[in-house]
């Protein structure tokens, strides 16, 4: 067998002199380049082509049937609900509701409903207003204020109850004394005039003590000093007026009164909440300190030089005193109460 591939021409029909001709000047086979020849050849009538088996991969029948086993059923319920919630999203009652007629609204039946709709929300606002404006507001402040005119009041009616008793006693005395049934003794006025329950006059000094100007001092909202003060802001307390109150007695004082409110047996000085209370009187700052006796020896006694570690702590306060000699002071007679489980003793 010839090992250079020829390509043969061949006919069905038999060919006329010409074609003869041609063919014959025609080459037999063209020549194949040697880079592109194949290594081996064979022709496809040869007889061993029968010997040349297929390569290709068969597929078994149990794959087959495991293909066909897990094959996707044609109607699937999940993917029914994809395809519907992607192709059909709107709700079938709400497509249908769609569909029904609406009736003709009169256009003076919309007008007056927006109108209406329109005055609704202007009181609606109106009102909200109202209520974030109440909620922004200090409602204790109403409360304090009631509070304070009550007890102004009050401390208005206990000075003119005071005042009254003080006159009821100097008419029952005036009129002991005209009677002359009973002697007024030497040891009664003393023990009067000891106990606060007399009205005296003396020489004497005044010591003043004041807030800090920093402090708010204004009661005209109803509320005392001590009520908006900042707590970092040291106030004149109970504790100073009864420190200097107690080196006045043992100075010598025979009398003494805070802001015109005599010290008797009965009289306490304390806070009560937010403001100092001389017995059942509030006062405040400035807190006026009068007592009767030897006035150069009750001005050394409450003086710088004699209390440094006192005039220190409030000087570092912003807080002042003020001492003044007086010449004459007059003290009113101190309130008392009724005594109810207290007798002489024989």
């Amino acid at each position: 067998m010839d090992n250079n591939p020829r390509i043969f021409a061949s006919s069905a029909q038999p060919l006329s002199d010409s074609s003869d001709v041609q063919q014959q000047a025609l080459p037999e086979s063209f020549p194949v380049n040697e880079e592109s020849a194949s290594v081996r050849r064979r022709a496809v009538f040869s007889d061993s082509i029968a010997g040349i088996i297929s390569h290709h991969a068969s597929l078994s029948a149990d794959v087959g049937q495991a293909s066909r086993r897990h094959r996707r059923k044609a109607h699937d319920g999940s993917l029914q609900l994809l395809d519907d919630l992607t192709n059909r999203p709107m709700d079938p009652l709400f497509s249908d509701s769609r569909l029904a007629t609406q009736r003709n609204v009169p256009a003076w039946e919309r007008y007056i409903t927006r109108v209406s709709v329109f005055i609704l929300c202007v009181i609606v606002g109106f009102y909200s207003c109202l209520f974030v404006q109440q909620l922004h507001t200090d409602p204790r402040k109403a409360v304090r204020q009631n509070w304070a005119s009550e007890l102004e009041e009050l401390n208005a009616q206990v000075d003119t109850l005071n005042s009254d008793v003080s006159d009821l006693q100097s008419q029952v005395t005036n009129q002991s004394k005209q009677l002359g049934d009973i002697t007024q003794s030497d040891t009664l006025v003393q023990d009067e005039m000891t106990n606060g329950l007399s009205r005296v006059k003396g020489e004497g000094i005044t010591l003043t003590l004041a807030n800090p100007i920093a402090s708010d001092t204004s009661s005209s909202d109803g509320t005392y000093h001590r009520d908006t003060t900042a707590a970092q802001i040291r106030l004149v307390s109970d504790l100073d007026l009864q420190l200097f109150v107690s080196l006045l007695w043992r100075s010598g004082a025979e009398a003494i009164a805070i802001n015109g409110y005599r010290i008797g047996v009965q009289t306490s000085i304390r806070t009560a909440g937010q403001t100092i209370m001389v017995g059942v009187n509030p006062v405040q700052s400035p807190y006026r300190i009068e007592a009767i006796g030897e006035r150069s020896a009750l001005a050394e006694a409450v003086s710088a030089k004699q209390q440094p570690q006192l005039y220190d702590s409030l000087s570092d306060a912003g807080i002042y005193p003020q001492v003044s000699k007086s010449r004459s002071l007059t003290l009113e007679a101190a309130s008392i109460g009724n005594l109810s489980y207290t007798r002489k003793g024989e």
